[in-house]
């Protein structure tokens, strides 16, 4: 499999952040890439679909092409996967799980759709092998995805198996939890280095710092739990086993960086804590390079600032209604004194805060300098930059920002 120089991908992502995971996928080795709304599709050797799984810190789910076809009717579906030699990927004994998505599809039914797909994917192994695959909607061993546009059948194996945004080291997430690659683009978006001492005063479960931890030690996220790709028969376990040696010896635990999380919740404070531990990070950076502390978020703290560092950020998830419905008619009052705390002991600093409230700066009173959209799950947010100065509040001109499309393939 390794030999075969060019494969197509399909890397599913947060909406919002497709621009940076082009840039991701190509530093991973894919050679030409195409952002699309809700992911990028790319083209490579098969070694830059293993190695999306492995770094990737921004992609939800890799998704290797196998087949395409034009087709008309149902049968034209199952006749293109009916020809693929799916016993090169799937051993008899294997559980299965197929899903569909469509855009413009002339066909009426999706769900006769799927079961022609289904179908000719199964008949295809017996005929191969004498025997059928069992279905397993839940934790299938193989998942197929199959994606119909106006003329052509796609059809993908799943390489991730697990979402990838899963690390394999949280546990208890806490109220509202940012999933990690949310986290890693938010990161990247505010253009955050290891230069950069970096707070988040609403730490929570400890993601946002998690994730900072992992860029600047270097720690592919992939690291530490399993992939889809390990159960397929056509999986190249030297290609991926060099590409794992590799990661791991490009770990940096002397990494120079400054980060502090606080919580009001010292409960809250003990699962980040343990967190960091699960993710690896722990163990690589001390006390001093990564610290927790119970402090309310209107009494924030910034970090001292010495050489080799720059200029402070902060970059945070603050609590905003559609997360805290008991508490929700608090958080203007709060976000005003969060405001009032940053112009009297950050300024200088550069702010980064995501919300699905566009009322945030007039809460603060602060102006924002860029407000990208971005989608927490189905939440469309923004992520507003704040540059701080002491001074009265000048708001700016009403938001005039389109939101993105739905994900292309609705494919999570």
């Amino acid at each position: 499999m390794s030999a075969h120089p060019a494969q197509r991908f399909f890397a599913i992502a947060p909406r919002g952040l497709e621009a940076l995971l082009a840039q991701e996928l190509t530093a991973l080795g894919a050679s030409t890439v195409w952002p699309e709304h809700g992911g990028v599709a790319f083209a490579g050797p098969l070694a830059a679909g293993y190695a999306a799984n492995l770094h990737s810190r921004l992609a939800s789910r890799i998704l290797w092409q196998v087949a395409q076809a034009s087709y008309r009717s149902e049968d034209d579906l199952y006749a293109a996967a009916h020809a693929l030699a799916w016993e090169e990927h799937l051993a008899p004994h294997q559980t299965l799980r197929i899903d569909i998505s469509a855009v413009r599809s002339p066909l009426r039914s999706l769900e006769f759709a799927l079961l022609r797909v289904k179908d000719a994917i199964v008949d295809r192994l017996r005929e191969k092998t004498g025997r059928r695959p069992d279905i397993d909607r839940v934790r299938p061993d193989v998942r197929v995805f199959a994606f119909l546009d106006a003329a052509q059948l796609t059809l993908y194996l799943d390489l991730s198996g697990e979402a990838l945004f899963k690390r394999g080291w949280r546990r208890d997430k806490g109220e509202a939890p940012l999933k990690e690659n949310l986290a890693a683009g938010l990161l990247q978006l505010a253009g955050w280095t290891p230069r950069h001492p970096l707070l988040d005063p609403f730490c929570g479960s400890g993601t946002l710092l998690i994730e900072a931890a992992l860029m600047a030690t270097r720690r592919a996220p992939g690291l530490d739990r399993p992939f889809g790709l390990q159960r397929l028969r056509s999986f190249d376990r030297a290609l991926w086993q060099r590409l794992h040696e590799d990661a791991l010896a490009a770990v940096k635990p002397d990494a120079e960086v400054l980060l502090a999380g606080s919580d009001i919740s010292t409960r809250v404070l003990d699962t980040a804590r343990e967190n960091t531990r699960r993710a690896g990070v722990g163990g690589l950076l001390d006390d001093a390079r990564l610290v927790f502390t119970a402090r309310d978020a209107r009494g924030a703290e910034p970090l001292q600032i010495v050489p080799p560092f720059a200029q402070g950020m902060l970059v945070s998830n603050p609590p905003y209604g559609e997360q805290s419905s008991p508490r929700s008619a608090s958080v203007p009052a709060l976000m005003r004194d969060v405001g009032d705390r940053l112009k009297a002991a950050f300024s200088g600093w550069q702010v980064w805060l995501l919300t699905s409230d566009r009322d945030l700066p007039r809460q603060l009173r602060l102006a924002e300098s860029r407000k990208p959209v971005l989608y927490n799950g189905a939440l469309e947010c923004r992520f507003f930059r704040f540059d701080v100065v002491s001074g009265p509040y000048r708001p700016r001109s009403s938001d005039a920002g389109a939101s993105t499309s739905a994900t292309a393939r609705g494919i999570g």
